[in-house]
């Protein structure tokens, strides 16, 4: 049986409130806690809870197309009595799924709204309380203070703050707790997979959607609440076609285990893809993850193989594709068939492929990506992609 400690007073901030103006906001990032180290002390994303209509179908979904393992439950089983949740697990990437069990809950509005979406992204902090406490001071909006959950596994300690729409950080402290994943939650597993390994390996980047002229503020968000570094931007003359066009900003934990992109649309002849998506996700959020595989052909074969299907930009591409990597041994034909991408600066390359919708809304999707040196995030394939996102939109009558 897990028991919850709330370390202080619970919040009386509102889920999804907006974060405080940035003229508001502590400029004073570099404060030190303990021994000279940052309180907030990021060290990875540690899971995407996604809030679906249908905790179970969506994890069979995860399992059974993209290769997932479920590992752990919590239900009406566990004493849950509210809400069920599917831990699903491959390489170092953790998402939940979890639906209500009630009417008129916060998760059955969250759904009712958006469709199905990425709530929390959470992260792993040696400090839940200590990371939550420095956050606020720096201007975040509270949304849960610092909260222990107990079992015969140890403890977990949490604290959650608002950040886009209505997705949040949650700061999760594991170093107590020897559980399968939380209080609450049992171990459980599927059948066995028949079908080869996608082996995807962990999060690469999360992208989120905003509104017109909100990029700027969530980038100063970021880096005055969360201590994160602009590493990239691009204009609507980088990301444009001659319909649609969006602007973006990249933003990282400083050394590249954290990093968030965040799109703003762009004014063009017709709804570009953040258009598309803030209509039907009714507000900001996470549009897609994108995540790693050290062999992009195998794991898109492998999806392919479970029934995934991928976006195409025209095979016009790959002829300019072929004259761009003609000093490397890239099999251009092999990644023409599968529609993966290539991407090259000073440092090195990459390959990416984008999958086509998780779900009846277009809003959330998955990338991957196999990295060789290059730490970008395919600036040279924005113009194919934006062609290949806008077929899609065409098909959907959105465009």
């Amino acid at each position: 049986m897990s028991t919850t400690t709330p370390s202080v007073s619970e919040s009386s901030g509102t889920v999804g409130a907006p974060a405080a103006p940035p003229s508001t906001l502590a400029a004073d990032t570099a404060t030190t806690g303990v021994a000279g180290t940052d309180p907030l002390d990021l060290e990875a994303v540690d899971a995407l809870e996604l809030w679906v209509g249908n905790a179970l179908q969506a994890a069979h979904f995860y399992r059974t197309a993209w290769g997932f393992d479920l590992v752990a439950y919590a239900g009406a089983e566990t004493g849950v009595r509210d809400k069920a949740s599917y831990v699903l697990q491959q390489g170092k990437l953790r998402l939940v799924v979890t639906s209500s069990l009630r009417e008129g809950t916060e998760i059955s509005r969250h759904v009712a709204r958006h469709g199905d979406g990425v709530r929390d992204i959470s992260l792993r902090v040696t400090d839940a309380e200590a990371a939550f406490r420095e956050a606020v001071r720096r201007g975040a909006v509270p949304v849960r203070a610092p909260y222990e959950e107990k079992d015969d596994h140890g403890v977990i300690r949490r604290a959650t703050i608002a950040a886009y729409g209505e997705t949040v950080h949650t700061f999760v402290e594991r170093r107590d707790y020897a559980g399968v994943f939380a209080p609450g939650y049992e171990p459980r597993s599927g059948p066995q997979d028949p079908l080869p390994s996608v082996g995807l390996l962990d999060f690469d980047h999360s992208v989120a959607n905003v509104e017109l002229n909100r990029m700027n503020f969530w980038v100063e968000f970021y880096e005055k609440v969360l201590g994160f570094q602009l590493i990239q931007g691009f204009t609507d003359d980088d990301i444009s076609t001659e319909y649609s066009a969006l602007m973006s900003k990249v933003v990282s934990d400083g050394v590249g285990r954290i990093k968030f992109p965040i799109n703003e649309p762009a004014p063009g002849k017709k709804r570009s893809q953040v258009d598309e998506y803030l209509d039907f996700y009714n507000g900001p959020g996470l549009q897609h993850m994108a995540i790693n595989t050290d062999d992009i052909v195998a794991s898109v074969q492998a999806l392919e193989a479970r029934g995934i299907e991928f976006m195409r930009v025209p095979d016009t591409y790959y002829e300019d594709l072929r004259g761009r990597f003609a000093d490397l041994d890239l099999d251009i034909a092999v990644l023409q068939r599968h529609g993966i991408l290539a991407d090259r600066d000073d440092e090195g390359y990459l390959l990416q492929i984008f999958s086509r919708m998780n779900q009846d809304r277009p809003t959330v999707f998955f990338e991957l990506i196999e990295r060789h040196g290059s730490r970008g995030f395919g600036n040279g394939n924005f113009k194919a992609l934006f062609v290949a996102l806008e077929r899609e939109q065409e098909r959907r009558g959105n465009l």
